[in-house]
């Protein structure tokens, strides 16, 4: 008898490996049935899109000044890799540098866009939006975002925008090195507040900074990005009494 529970049991954790190595995330999008309005129903991992107290992004409306607290910036030339994901353009930088932030180190991983810019300042949208993704050594996250008006053409852009992968899963190596810190506006100073990721599954527990300063992006840069990407940005999510401080 106890042979063959241990065969049972075997049998099921073996069942439940093979499910959960076949188990894919349900497909989402920004509108329709799979819209940012139904994620929460989609399957139980992404529950906190409906009910997280703490979601991103946000409408920066009322802030308070916090201790000055600038971002020390330490991004470095690395090889990347540019990937059209389905839901934005994504360009990984497995060397690109760190940042090191009131809560610690952050590696950079990766930075995408989103259009309009999914973060809105008391209620004002800028055209587009870069999301700096951060990690640091305990699997925290961390997000700078740097906001872009519409102006002259943005020459770190250039090299990335100039051949943008057309379709979901295409991806290729970025000419020569490529350095984040191309992207960084000439002032540092940023707002701060706890929230969200701002796709599916949502997990809470993630550190933003938003750049006050925008940068330039011209026409022409913009049209390129809006031609796969019309609008993906999630709608602005409540506060639920968070404090956005401003500072650096």
């Amino acid at each position: 008898m106890k042979t063959k529970l241990i065969m049972v049991a075997a049998a099921l954790a073996a069942m439940a490996s093979v499910q959960a190595a076949e188990h894919t995330p349900p497909h989402w999008e920004y509108q329709g049935k799979a819209g940012t309005a139904h994620w929460g129903d989609l399957e139980p991992g992404f529950s906190a899109c409906k009910l997280g107290k703490a979601q991103s992004p946000i409408d920066i409306h009322a802030v308070r000044h916090g201790a000055p607290a600038p971002i020390d910036f330490a991004y470095a030339p690395s090889h990347a890799e540019i990937v059209n994901n389905g839901h934005t353009v994504q360009v990984n930088l497995p060397e690109g540098g760190a940042v090191h932030l009131a809560s610690g180190d952050y590696q950079v991983v990766q930075f995408h866009f989103h259009t309009p810019s999914e973060e809105t300042v008391n209620g004002k949208h800028y055209p587009l939006v870069a999301h700096m993704v951060h990690r640091n050594a305990a699997g925290e996250l961390a997000v700078v975002a740097v906001l872009f008006k519409e102006g002259k053409e943005n020459p770190a852009l250039k090299p990335l925008f100039a051949g943008l992968p057309a379709h979901a899963g295409d991806k290729h190596a970025v000419e020569g090195d490529f350095n984040l810190a191309a992207l960084l506006p000439a002032r540092h100073d940023y707002y701060a507040y706890m929230g969200s990721l701002t796709t599916p599954p949502c997990s809470e527990g993630v550190h933003w900074q938003i750049l006050k300063q925008p940068v330039d992006i011209s026409k022409r840069q913009l049209a390129a990005f809006r031609k796969l990407y019309p609008m993906n940005a999630r709608p602005v999510q409540p506060l639920n009494g968070r404090v956005v401080e401003v500072t650096g």
